[in-house]
Parts: C-alpha cells; structure tokens; sequence
C-alpha cells in the first residue's frame, strides 16, 4: 500500500498505474538498462554485459575525442594525436582546456566533476576517462 497524503492506494489500483505512467514519461534510462519501481523510489540500472556491448569501442573513444579537438579553433589539427598534450603541445591555456574538457562532457553526454575535470590535460586521459565511465554514449 502507497500512503500520500489523503490517497492510499495499492500497486494493482488505477491510481498506482497513472501515477507510474506519468513518471516513467520524465525519466532517462540508459539504452540497455531497466527502470525498477516499487512505489518508495525510482533506481535505473544500467546492465554491462562482459562483451562490452552498451559501452564505447576504444577506437571511437578516440576518434571522436581527436575529432573534438581538431575542430577546436586554436588547434593546428595536423598536431593531434592520441598522446597530445594540450598545453605543452597544442599551447592552449587553461581556460581552453576546460572547454574542450566541456565538448568532451558534451559529445559523450557526461557531466565529469571539477576535480576530475582539473586532472584532464591530454587527449590520452580524456580518452581514458571517458573510455572507463560505464555511462558514456
């Protein structure tokens, strides 16, 4: 039984289905993942199968992280590779970094905290990080 306010209702009542219909419509699930309800809270599961079938291939983590830093305005795209640094190599300031660290989080649909973000100054562990994080797409 649900208790809200003046509405209890039972998971088989009407109410428990609209209630359940109008939340599953505002909520993200990973592709591969399932959605758990039981009425006191909401979990999202993403599965990871040990194929990798729902995570990035390493070349794509990597051609779309050069990709982004290529078309960055400041960068001579010929200077890019894997293990460029974007400081020493590219002459790009940090505040460059950070955007570019921005269009990573963006291209692959990531929110990367500050304190790993800070640590993110070569395209090699820009790859790495988004390589490893299970919610990459």
């Amino acid at each position: 039984m649900l208790n809200r306010g003046h509405f209890t209702f039972s998971p088989q009542s009407k109410m428990a289905s609209a209630l359940k219909s109008t939340i599953l419509r505002h909520v993200r699930v990973p592709i591969g993942g399932t959605l758990n309800f039981n009425y006191s809270r909401l979990t999202a599961n993403r599965s990871m199968s040990s194929h990798g079938d729902d995570h990035l291939d390493k070349q794509q983590v990597v051609d779309r992280v050069l990709d982004i830093v290529k078309s960055f305005p400041k960068v001579d795209p010929s200077k890019v590779t894997p293990d460029v640094h974007f400081q020493k190599d590219l002459g790009l300031d940090s505040l460059d970094t950070v955007e570019i660290v921005m269009a990573i989080e963006e291209e692959f649909k990531l929110e990367i905290p500050d304190k790993e973000a800070d640590k993110i100054d070569s395209c090699s562990l820009a790859i790495e990080y988004v390589y490893s994080h299970p919610m990459a797409s």
